[in-house]
Parts: structure tokens; C-alpha cells; sequence
């Protein structure tokens, strides 16, 4: 499944409604909602869950994954050590992250695609993306733009 950077992953586009995304992938494993009322979707297969923001009319706004196939720019990341992937990463032009600890757990966040790798014992078990906000903040919906 391929990350898009500042617009989702695979089929996924942020901004797409709960419909957009059953029509692609169908139903979700599970549907509930946050503390915050936003909508949560979650697919076993697909080693996803999305959040579509009560905000935002219910927009995608977020993802976090967990599935082996996920690559960026070609580079597969789950189960990478960190290091390895920054190196490929860098080529890309993705060299700045901000680092936080808490327990075992490492997360990476570079700011400018919106995108967190979090690590354990030095390997990315996970990852997360959300929609961009633009100069005048607020989110950059990529979905029905051409």
C-alpha cells in the first residue's frame, strides 16, 4: 500500500466521507466513536484506522497502520530500524524530525507531510498520517480536487 504524502494512502484521499471509503474497501471491522466524537473506522485486513473528524463534517483527516505492505517512495517501513529508514528517507528529501519517548516507544514526526513513524527497540511498528493545514490554518482536503 503505497503512502501518499500529504494525501493519504492507497485509495484512501483526506477528505473523503465514511461513504467514499465503504464504497472502496466496505465496511469497517469497527465503527465507534472517539472521546471527541469523531467517527473511527477500523479494517483488520487492511491494518488500518482511519478518523473522519465531527469538525470537519466528518472528513478523513487521519490515519494510523500497521500493515507490511505499506512503502514510501518505494521503501517499505514496517519492522525497518529507524536509522535505515531516515537514511532512505533523507534521499527523499525528509530529514527533519522531532523525537519523543515515552516508555519503549520512540515517535519520529516530521511536520511538513504530517507523518509519525513510532519505533520500538529501534524498529517501526506503526505509522500515522494527517491532513495537512495550510497557511491560513486550516486542513488542505485533497479529495474532488483535481
Amino acid at each position: 500500500m503505497k503512502i501518499n504524502p500529504k494525501n493519504g494512502i492507497d485509495k484512501l484521499i483526506f477528505g473523503m466521507k465514511q461513504n467514499d471509503v465503504a464504497a472502496i474497501y466496505g465496511k469497517p471491522d469497527r465503527n465507534y466513536k472517539d472521546e471527541d466524537d469523531n467517527v473511527i473506522f477500523a479494517y483488520n485486513k487492511l491494518k488500518m484506522r482511519l478518523t473522519f473528524y465531527v469538525e470537519e463534517d466528518f472528513k478523513l483527516g487521519y490515519i494510523v497502520a500497521s500493515s507490511q505492505e505499506l512503502e514510501l517512495f518505494g521503501y517499505k517501513i514496517i519492522n525497518r530500524k529507524i536509522n535505515e529508514l531516515k537514511k532512505d528517507l533523507a534521499t527523499k528529501g525528509i530529514i527533519k524530525f522531532t523525537q519523543e519517548e515515552f516508555d519503549t516507544f520512540e515517535n519520529y514526526f516530521n511536520e511538513e507531510n504530517w507523518i509519525i513513524f513510532q519505533t520500538e527497540f529501534e524498529e517501526v511498528v506503526k505509522f500515522e498520517i494527517g491532513a495537512i493545514i495550510n497557511q491560513k490554518d486550516e486542513f488542505d482536503w485533497k479529495f474532488g480536487k483535481k
